[in-house]
């Protein structure tokens, strides 16, 4: 087994103990009403996007997402959030230093023992869901579990959803599919920008993502007999039939947005495997971009 599937098979464990510790936690995170940025890099920037999303979408407060590296520095909020699984990130060290005495941060992290301990104001600290893999999974999940619960948005059926991502086959023929598109609407859309970056990390797959109402905008085209179009969350009325009808395989996304996430990353595992690949060490990719100063 490789170090991304031990730990991507753990997420229910971690979901479970993120959200019992969402409480502890809630000193450091967004208070309702704040004006509040959520950044990140990479898988982390997905995960911001859903969780701004979510945040706005339930009234608690403008809520934006950024990549660290195009943050807007002229515009202000009461705090600021970044995600950073390794702690130790260029962009989001650089960031956290320039709002340092500006504008409240806190630091959702794995490891506490790097810079960003010292970079932002607040901590909070998910060091059971840290990884060996250079694709993060576990993570990125429960950094966003963490704030749907501190939201209270965090639903127990999401952790009995991700049991049976884990445990039911994929579909069948998915696995051979030549390009792969990712569908969400609102806070999903994240999830399958993240989905779609999976299968190019791990599995050096053809993939993309959209929103859902955007697919008929142009990306449909590329849907034909041996690509697979999965829709996470709810599809748009006739988007199926319509994807159905140019012959490429649709996977409705039925369970919790977040377990068909899950669902996503074992399926980059399993064409890396067809490919004979090694998802632990994706080509050019490092755990964390360290840039030299």
């Amino acid at each position: 087994m490789t170090h991304v599937e031990d730990e991507l098979t753990s997420q229910p464990e971690c979901w479970t103990r993120a959200a019992a510790e969402a409480a502890g936690h809630a000193r450091v995170l967004p208070e309702r009403g704040e004006r509040v940025a959520i950044v990140g890099c990479g898988t982390s920037y997905f995960m911001a996007q859903a969780a701004a999303a979510l945040r706005e979408g339930a009234g608690q407060g403008e809520t934006d997402a950024f990549a660290a590296s195009e943050f807007p520095h002229g515009r202000a909020y009461d705090r600021v959030v970044v995600l950073t699984r390794s702690g130790t990130t260029t962009e989001v060290l650089d960031l956290l230093g320039r709002l340092r005495g500006r504008t409240r941060t806190t630091a959702i992290t794995a490891d506490p023992d790097t810079p960003v301990r010292a970079a932002a104001d607040d901590l909070a600290v998910l060091a059971y869901a840290d990884e060996r893999s250079v694709v993060q999974t576990r993570f990125a999940t429960t950094a966003l579990t963490l704030l749907r619960a501190h939201l209270g948005l965090h639903p127990h059926a999401a952790v009995t959803d991700a049991r049976t991502a884990l445990a039911e086959p994929l579909p069948e023929g998915l696995v051979d599919c030549g390009q792969f598109t990712f569908l969400g609407r609102g806070w999903t859309v994240g999830l399958a920008n993240e989905a779609g970056l999976k299968m190019r990390e791990a599995a050096l797959a053809w993939a993309e993502a959209y929103p859902a109402m955007e697919y008929r905008h142009g990306p449909i085209s590329v849907s034909t007999t041996g690509t697979a179009t999965w829709m996470l969350g709810d599809a748009p009325d006739g988007l199926a039939e319509q994807v159905r009808d140019t012959g490429a395989l649709w996977i409705a996304g039925d369970l919790d947005p977040l377990a068909e996430l899950v669902r996503a990353q074992r399926l980059a595992v399993a064409v890396a495997a067809s490919r004979g690949l090694d998802p632990d060490r994706p080509r050019h990719l490092t755990r964390s971009v360290i840039l030299a100063p």
